[in-house]
């Protein structure tokens, strides 16, 4: 019997992507936690993306991955229930007869087409509560719900002293109307903008857009007469470069209106930052009045934006959640004290042993089964 679950495991076929951006990230955690246990799996790559440049290179994992993408035509059977990290939109596309799908959904009214997808799939998990919610109403009776991992390979706690009393607020995820980007900077320059005792770091390069498109956006943030208290970074390739960036601030800024989960917002947090969290949607599945000052949401409105959510599509429909300005504002001012009482959020760093790539990859394994 023994010998029989190790067969099963070493059998296993995975459907990921291997690249810098969420998906990627999430699929190297779950390889690396399999190449940890020395499971010998079979791997599928979407789009045949293989590029884990993002993290330093690691010669025998990445030789691992290799050999298990390049055996897959070899030693995968459809029969075996398979493993797929991917949007809806193309989750119809299968290696096995039964797939078990992890997918990211931020809005709140699945689409025919989403409801579909979600039905002829075996069994398909969100790290959102909410979209789990969401689609049992729709009438989807094979979903369930998936807490996504802390990455604790790349990202560890680092100490950084500006050698003065100085409060480091950061923003991050690529710029979206979705993530409140806009509200959120302009609400937080018009309360510390010149401030010397407060600076801003934003990390929401939108990899999707050009250069210029950017810098216009860069621009539009701050205007003219950009405060010194604010720094716009580019988009960072590696995850030694991320780790930097998120150590460099005393406070996340989680304001988003609709997340799968909040994965920069909540690795800040495991590595000791306090936070000024958007009570809704991912955010929820990891912030508690414990480890981040909650603000709650001020109405819904639209996702329509013209590029990412388009009306009258028949994907990624719905509403985002609304974060009101003197709210956020006020979230701040509490944090700071936070802050000022203790630099650390012990409570956040708890996330590191409650939330790991192990646990959610046993869950994925059971499910499996």
């Amino acid at each position: 019997m023994q010998g029989w679950g190790y067969f099963y495991a070493m059998s296993t076929p995975f459907n990921l992507i291997v690249n810098p951006l969420s998906f990627g990230q999430v699929s190297l955690g779950l390889l690396r936690e399999l190449y940890n246990r020395n499971q010998d799996i079979v791997l599928s790559l979407h789009q045949n993306q293989f590029d884990p440049s993002s993290e330093e290179e690691d010669e025998q994992f990445s030789r691992w991955m290799s050999e298990a993408s390049s055996s897959f035509h070899f030693k995968h059977d459809r029969n075996n229930r398979a493993f797929n990290l991917w949007h809806l939109n193309g989750s119809l596309s299968s290696i096995s007869k039964e797939q078990v799908l992890l997918s990211f959904y931020e809005l709140d009214s699945p689409t025919e087409c989403e409801i579909n997808a979600v039905k002829n799939n075996y069994k398909v998990l969100f790290s959102n509560q909410e979209a789990v919610e969401a689609f049992k109403t729709a009438g989807c009776d094979n979903v369930g719900y998936l807490p996504l991992g802390f990455d604790s390979h790349n990202f560890k706690e680092t100490d950084v002293d500006y050698g003065d009393d100085r409060i480091v607020f950061s923003i991050l995820g690529k710029f979206e109307k979705r993530k409140n980007h806009d509200k959120l900077i302009k609400a937080w320059i018009k309360k510390y903008g010149n401030n010397k005792k407060y600076a801003l770091h934003c990390a929401v390069w939108n990899p999707f857009l050009s250069a210029e498109q950017n810098n216009e956006i860069a621009l539009s943030l701050v205007g003219n007469d950009k405060p010194f208290n604010v720094l716009f970074s580019g988009f960072m390739n590696t995850n030694k470069q991320y780790n930097e960036f998120l150590n460099s601030a005393h406070v996340v800024i989680a304001g988003s209106g609709g997340e799968g989960w909040g994965l920069p917002e909540f690795q800040s947090v495991a590595l000791g930052k306090h936070a000024v969290v958007l009570n809704c949607s991912g955010y929820k599945g990891w912030a508690t009045e414990e480890n981040s000052v909650l603000i709650e949401p001020k109405g819904k409105q639209t996702a329509e934006d013209g590029v990412f959510f388009v009306n009258n599509s028949s994907w990624n429909q719905g509403q985002i959640y609304e974060i009101d300005e003197d709210d956020f504002i006020s979230g701040c001012e509490e944090v700071v004290k936070r802050v000022k009482a203790e630099k650390i959020n012990v409570e956040g760093q708890k996330l590191k042993e409650d939330f790991t790539y192990s646990k959610m990859l046993d869950s994925i394994l059971e499910e499996l089964k």
